[in-house]
């Protein structure tokens, strides 16, 4: 999950911080204490536990989230935090509130790293899950986008899609290409949906494309890029 988002800050590295990298990967989790299976859930302790990352306005910002990475063992480019901040409901890239915390982490019973970190193949497994997935690629769109803007920039669509799709669908890379050379710079969120459904039902070879279905003109260009491409 791209973390590293700033509010309104002038500081230099804002670019760097704000975009999601297409990179996805996990470092091995960082040993902790054993858990005893009879231990119960504590909202006391899950609170401490918040406060070890939040700052002075009770929010984990991107300082404490990558404190947070760090100690639960994952990179924030990965694909599980995405996962998380869905589970949490967080609707800003980069921060949990800790009503989201709270509430989040108590339907995962969660009080400290320890139990997190033995949830987090759970957490990866909920993007096998279809329909799942569409409601976490959803909500993406929204969690990554800048509140005052209704559209995703294309650098952060680019990224987040290949967080996505990127080592599911076969035809990313070409799609990859595709926008690079293209005339948008925006992704509206009809279009960021069209993408998910265009994956999951146009085969690899465009072969069942339906050139009179209800495509957005994006993917329409897309499709014909593609054919004139390929006949070179």
């Amino acid at each position: 999950m791209p973390v590293k988002k700033k509010r309104k800050s002038s500081g230099s590295d804002d670019a760097g911080l704000r975009k999601c990298k297409i990179t996805s990967f996990c470092r091995p989790a960082t040993p902790g204490r054993l858990i005893n299976s009879e231990d119960h859930f504590s909202s006391k302790k899950c609170l401490s536990w918040f406060y070890e990352y939040a700052g002075p306005d009770e929010v984990v910002g991107p300082e404490g989230m990558e404190k947070f990475c760090e100690d639960i063992g994952v990179e924030p480019e990965n694909i599980v935090m995405l996962v998380l901040a869905w589970k949490l409901e967080a609707p800003n890239m980069g921060f949990f509130t800790k009503e989201e915390w709270l509430k989040g982490m108590t339907s995962l019973q969660c009080d400290c790293n320890e139990r997190l970190q033995e949830k987090l193949d759970y957490l990866r497994s909920q993007l096998n899950d279809a329909a799942v997935f569409k409601n976490i690629y959803r909500y993406a769109f929204d969690f990554a986008r800048d509140k005052d803007q209704r559209s995703l920039d294309m650098d952060t669509a680019k990224s987040m899609l290949a967080l996505l799709l990127g080592r599911t669908w076969p035809l990313f890379p070409v799609f990859h290409q595709f926008l690079e050379q293209s005339r948008y710079k925006v992704m509206n969120k009809d279009q960021w949906y069209n993408i998910l459904e265009f994956s999951r039902t146009v085969q690899a070879d465009l072969s069942n494309y339906d050139e009179d279905g209800a495509w957005p003109v994006m993917l329409d260009e897309f499709v014909e890029w593609h054919k004139v491409r390929s006949a070179l």
